[in-house]
């Protein structure tokens, strides 16, 4: 048993992340709309999760799981960032396996999270909307962290296996990996080892994780606009339709790049090399940078909390 979890590959192995192929270039140029995007990302996650920690009034639980959102997207942004741009800025393309594993872990990890995230805040809206005198007692703090908690679980579980798998591999042909971060189709397919426990395990993970939560994100918004249908005043209607908007707007710029992403790696064989890089690399920026601007524009609560933060920086400067 223990000769199956055998690292069977070099200590000194190294592998060559890819830039945008065909493009090397213009990778000065192609780091300033990235490098914008990681600051935005940075910054209105900073400040989403400061002015929740800050704001009592911002003590509930839907501005909890907007917390574990940005925290989630922090996560991301910094996994992606120092690969991404210093390929961009220093054309610093290696890294080490073992590094190389524990980005991917971290990477596939706070997307597995961030789905659960999605499909929490999705229940959390369905509660608000159909049960709105229980959603206090339904939504407590413990139960809240409970979810937190599973939400780690679920994503730690379902990666451990999968890391331990590539170690037992063996890397014998070409070193270089097609992103400029390490993901685990991209780093499973440069072994010439017997592959199909991994493909296999990296399937039910994505099924398991991203595929079911994709359909009870969906199911739970069949029995929002259900709830929302059956509400007698059209003002009290328009309104339950609001304070979803932000929820579905997050939920598409999320499963759209994914599903984007999918689309072109089975199909796009004739696409230019760039394309899925650049999809891939969007599919891990877009999200986080978005987020924090989708929340403060249409919550009203988050905006004013913001407003009102900056508003006590300029009195005291």
């Amino acid at each position: 048993m223990s000769a199956f979890f055998n690292n069977t590959s070099p200590p000194s192995l190294t592998f060559f992340l890819t830039g945008v192929p065909g493009l090397e270039a213009a990778h000065a140029w192609i780091s300033i709309p990235f490098c914008c995007l990681y600051i935005t990302a940075l910054s209105g996650n900073g400040i989403i999760l400061f002015v929740i920690i800050t704001e009592p009034s911002l003590h509930e639980p839907m501005c909890y799981f907007l917390s574990m959102l940005s925290s989630t997207d922090l996560g991301l942004c910094i996994s992606t960032m120092f690969t991404a741009l210093g390929i961009f800025w220093f054309n610093a393309r290696e890294i080490s396996f073992n590094v190389c594993l524990t980005q991917m872990f971290f990477i596939h990890l706070f997307t597995f999270m961030e789905s659960s995230v999605l499909l929490a805040m999705a229940f959390d809206r369905f509660v608000a909307i159909s049960n709105p005198l229980r959603y206090a007692t339904i939504l407590t703090h413990s139960r809240i962290t409970q979810i937190g908690v599973a939400i780690i679980t679920r994503g730690t579980v379902i990666l451990i296996p999968l890391v331990l798998l590539l170690k037992r591999l063996s890397f014998c042909h070409s070193h270089v990996l097609h992103h400029s971060y390490c993901f685990h189709p991209d780093v499973m397919k440069l072994s010439c080892s017997d592959t199909k426990i991994n493909s296999a395990l990296g399937l039910t993970a994505i099924i398991s994780t991203a595929g079911v939560d994709s359909i009870f994100i969906f199911l739970s918004y069949v029995l929002i606009i259900s709830s929302i249908l059956s509400i007698a005043s059209p003002k009290e209607r328009q309104k339950a339709f609001s304070t979803c908007i932000s929820h579905v707007t997050a939920v598409a710029i999320f499963y759209i790049p994914l599903i984007s992403l999918s689309f072109v790696h089975r199909f796009g064989k004739r696409a230019p090399p760039y394309v899925p890089t650049l999809i891939a690399n969007v599919y891990l920026v877009i999200p986080p940078a978005m987020n924090p601007i989708i929340y403060s524009v249409k919550t009203k609560q988050i905006r004013k909390a913001i407003l009102k933060v900056f508003h006590c920086k300029r009195v005291l400067i």
